[in-house]
C-alpha cells in the first residue's frame, strides 16, 4: 500500500546551493545578509579564508579565518567544494557541512565568486543556483565602494579594476538581478529561491504525496 502522508505534513525536499556573485560593492553581502535574516531556511555556507579579519566580523560566523598552511592541506585532502586566490589571499568552501544540510533539506547560500561558482557546476551541478549582481552603473560602484569605508585607496582602485573581469562571466550564471533599488533586487532574489524550491527535483516527498491523493480518490 502506498504511504500516504498527514495533510498538514511538508513534503520532502533536497536542499539547494545559492549563489550570488558580483563584483565587490554591487551589493551581494547585503543582499545575503539580509536574506539570511528574513529566511531561516537558508543557512550560510562559512568560508575559510587567510585574510585578516576585518572590523565587525566574527571567526566562524563571517569566515573561519586560518593561515596558508592549514588551507593548503584541505586543498590537499580534497576537503573543500571550491576554492579561489582574490587579492592575494585565498578562500574555500568545506564541502561536508553544505552536503550534510542539503540532505537535510536545507539551502545553502554562498556569497563566492565565478571562480568559486565554476568549481561549484562542476561539482553538484543540479544543487546548484546561480544568481550574479549588477550594479546599476561604474560611478554607483564606485561610490558604494567609498561609502562602506573598508578599504584604502590602493585596494578600491584595485577592485575597480578587477570589476570589468568579473562582469564578462555575468552570462555563466542562471538568474541576473541589477540592484538599482536594494528592496527589489531583494525581492528579485527571493523570487528566484521561491521558483527554484518548488522544481520537482527538489521535491522527492511528493511521490508519496500524489500518491496518498490518488489512494483517495
Amino acid at each position: 500500500m502506498a504511504k500516504t502522508l498527514p495533510e498538514t505534513a511538508a513534503i520532502a525536499r533536497r536542499g539547494l546551493m545559492l549563489v550570488l556573485s558580483s563584483p565587490s560593492g554591487a551589493g551581494k553581502t547585503t543582499l545575503s545578509r539580509r536574506l539570511l535574516e528574513q529566511d531561516k531556511g537558508v543557512k550560510l555556507s562559512v568560508s575559510v579564508t587567510t585574510r585578516k579579519i576585518r572590523p565587525g566580523e566574527v571567526d566562524g560566523r563571517d569566515y573561519t579565518f586560518i593561515d596558508r598552511r592549514r588551507f593548503d592541506a584541505l586543498v590537499e585532502k580534497d576537503e573543500l567544494l571550491e576554492w579561489a586566490e582574490v587579492f592575494d589571499n585565498y578562500y574555500g568552501t568545506p564541502a561536508k557541512p553544505v552536503m550534510d544540510a542539503l540532505a537535510q533539506g536545507r539551502d545553502v547560500l554562498f556569497d563566492i565568486d565565478w571562480q568559486g561558482t565554476q568549481q561549484l557546476r562542476e561539482k553538484a551541478r543540479g544543487d546548484l543556483v546561480a544568481v550574479f549582481v549588477l550594479p546599476p552603473s561604474i560611478p554607483e560602484l564606485e561610490r558604494r565602494l567609498k561609502s562602506r569605508a573598508q578599504d584604502d585607496y590602493e585596494t578600491i582602485h584595485r577592485r575597480m579594476a578587477k570589476a570589468a573581469d568579473e562582469m564578462s562571466h555575468w552570462a555563466e550564471y542562471d538568474y541576473v538581478v541589477i540592484n538599482r533599488d536594494l528592496d527589489q533586487a531583494f525581492a528579485d532574489v527571493k523570487a528566484v529561491l521561491a521558483a527554484e524550491r518548488l522544481k520537482r527535483e527538489r521535491q522527492p516527498g511528493l511521490s508519496d504525496f500524489v500518491r496518498g491523493l490518488q489512494a483517495k480518490l
